[in-house]
Order: structure tokens, then C-alpha cells, then sequence
């Protein structure tokens, strides 16, 4: 039994349409991106999702992408087409490259940028290699900002660099339909001779402030000792005011009772003088003391003497008897 030709005809172009079908049809994985061009224009862009075109009149449109991987030990770029772009958060993380900074020290630097695609229609029409563009814009921006620094202020700028980057390339980003997050800057290698010569700097650094602060507190030191001498010196005066006080006290106290013992009989010249006596006599120990020979003053004697007469006058049955 025979097909009939309508019906293989039919079948054909059943078959015809399914392949059309089948071939227009494009699935878009979660944060991708297609930009389709009809007839070799801009027609849009294919977000997730399922998504038809039409077969052979609308085509995708590659956008170059660079990469860098690890070959023998060396970074070396990969430049490759792909139909779909990745719109999530990349990282590009571009070999180290010297610097010169302002005061003519060559060092390498070692960045990495992160990057989204936020318009894939731009990422593709505004620039022939969006990667190599962005990496080469970041590169000669580091250039720029840390030839303006010294290598000291280099180590402590970091961030303010990283800002500056960020301007920079958020300004061309936006033209490319590019959204760049950070900059950061990853390692400073400094020449071994220069990192030689800073060392011994940071350590000269330190031994005078290791000076600086040994002579602040020796000084400190001194000052609390003045200080302390003074004070010792002041409640040594006051203890000695306040003796000499109380030993006069006492002495006009003793020589008030002893006249008021011998009632109207007793000279207070006499008095005194048998008071000086006593002293006279109460030294005498503390001067043999000192050596072999011991040499009175004159006076002594009549000091002696004046102790005689006032123990006269105070016992009369002796004189009496």
C-alpha cells in the first residue's frame, strides 16, 4: 500500500515546521544573558528563561571574554568568544605590573577587580573586548594614582586608592554597560634592597622612641624625686618648728614651777642659769663620744656653780644644819 503524495507532503512540512520549532527555541540559565542580531542588526536581548528566535535570520552575538590561566609557572591570557554572558559578580584578578612611585621607587603590584554586567547590549556594541578593556583601563588608573604617592604613604593609602579606582572605572563602566564593585589591591612587592633599608629604618624608628621614652621617664623619675625630697624636707622644717615650740613650752612651764617652788627666794637670773646647767650636764655623754679629750667652755664652771647655790636655796636645813 502506497503513501498518497499529499500526505508525505503534509509530513514533510510537519517535519519542516518541528525542526523550526526545535532550532528556534533557546533555554537561558539564571543570571545569563543572549544579545540576538536579525540580519546583522540589534534585535534584543534573551533573558532566563525559555526563549524562541527565528532559525537562520536571528543569530547570537559573541562577546570576547579574557581570561588568564597558570601554564608553566607563568599567568598567560586566554581570549575566547561565548555566546552567553554571565551577568553575575566576576572577578578579575590581572598579573602583578611595576610602578613607579613619586619618589622613584620601581614596586609590583598585584590587583584584583570585581565587575557585573548590567547591560549586555553595550557590553557587546561599546567595546571590541570588554575583559581586556576594563583590565587595561584598571591597570594604567593604578598607574596614575600611585605614581602620585610616595613608597611610606603607599602602604597606608591603600583604600583611598582602591576609591579613586572605583571613580575611574565606573565612569568607563558605564558606558560599557559595565558595573564595577570594588578594586582591591592585593600584594606590594618592594625591591629586597629598598624592604632592607626600611627595615632598618622602622628599627632606628623604634630605638628612639625607645629613647625618647626611657628619657621621659627618667625625667618623670627625677621630678617625682625633687618633688618627694621637697615635701620631706618641708614636713621635716614643720616637725622641727613644732618641736623647738613644744621644748620652749616646756622649758617656761619647768622654770615657772621651779620659781613658784622657791617663792620670792630664787633669782630668775640664777634660774636660768641652773637650767643651762642641767643641759650642760645632760650633754656631757653624747661629747665623750666623740673622742678621747673633751674641752668645756669657761662658762661651765660658773653654770655648775649656779646649780650649787639653787640647791642651797632649796635646802635650807643643809644650810642650817
Amino acid at each position: 500500500m502506497g503513501f498518497e503524495p499529499t500526505f508525505i507532503v503534509a509530513l514533510v512540512f510537519a517535519v519542516l515546521i518541528l525542526v523550526f520549532v526545535i532550532k528556534g527555541l533557546m533555554i537561558i540559565q539564571q543570571s545569563e544573558a543572549v544579545v540576538i542580531e536579525r540580519l546583522g542588526s540589534y534585535n534584543k536581548t534573551l533573558g532566563p528563561g525559555v526563549n524562541w528566535v527565528i532559525p537562520f535570520i536571528d543569530k547570537p552575538r559573541s562577546i570576547k571574554v579574557r581570561r588568564y590561566r597558570t601554564i608553566g609557572g607563568q599567568n598567560v591570557a586566554m581570549v575566547t568568544d561565548e555566546l552567553r554572558i554571565d551577568r553575575r559578580e566576576t572577578v578579575l584578578d590581572f598579573p602583578g605590573q611595576s610602578v613607579v612611585t613619586a619618589d622613584n621607587v620601581s614596586v609590583n603590584v598585584n590587583g584584583a577587580l570585581y565587575f557585573q554586567v548590567i547591560d549586555p547590549e553595550r557590553a557587546v556594541y561599546q567595546t571590541e573586548n570588554l575583559i581586556q578593556a576594563i583590565e587595561i583601563l584598571a591597570k594604567t588608573s593604578l598607574r596614575s594614582e600611585m605614581g602620585k604617592m610616595e613608597l611610606d604613604k603607599l602602604f597606608e593609602s591603600r583604600q583611598e586608592i582602591n576609591d579613586k579606582l572605583q571613580l575611574v572605572m565606573d565612569e568607563a563602566g558605564n558606558k560599557w554597560g559595565v558595573k564595577v564593585t570594588r578594586v582591591e589591591i592585593q600584594d606590594i612587592v618592594i625591591p629586597a634592597e629598598v624592604e632592607d633599608a626600611m627595615r632598618k629604618q622602622m628599627a632606628a624608628e623604634r630605638e628612639r622612641r625607645a629613647l625618647v621614652l626611657r628619657a621621659s621617664g627618667e625625667r618623670e623619675a627625677a621630678i617625682a624625686k625633687a618633688e618627694g625630697e621637697k615635701r620631706s624636707s618641708i614636713l621635716v622644717a614643720e616637725g622641727s618648728k613644732e618641736a623647738a615650740i613644744l621644748m620652749a613650752e616646756g622649758q617656761r612651764k619647768a622654770i615657772d614651777e621651779v620659781l613658784s617652788a622657791g617663792d620670792s627666794r630664787l633669782d630668775p637670773q640664777l634660774m636660768v642659769g641652773y637650767l643651762l646647767g642641767l643641759e650642760y650636764l645632760k650633754t656631757l655623754p653624747e661629747i665623750g663620744r666623740e673622742g678621747d679629750r673633751i674641752f668645756l667652755p669657761f662658762e661651765a664652771s660658773s653654770v655648775l656653780g649656779a646649780v650649787g647655790s639653787i640647791e642651797a636655796l632649796l635646802n635650807p636645813r643643809k644650810i642650817s644644819g
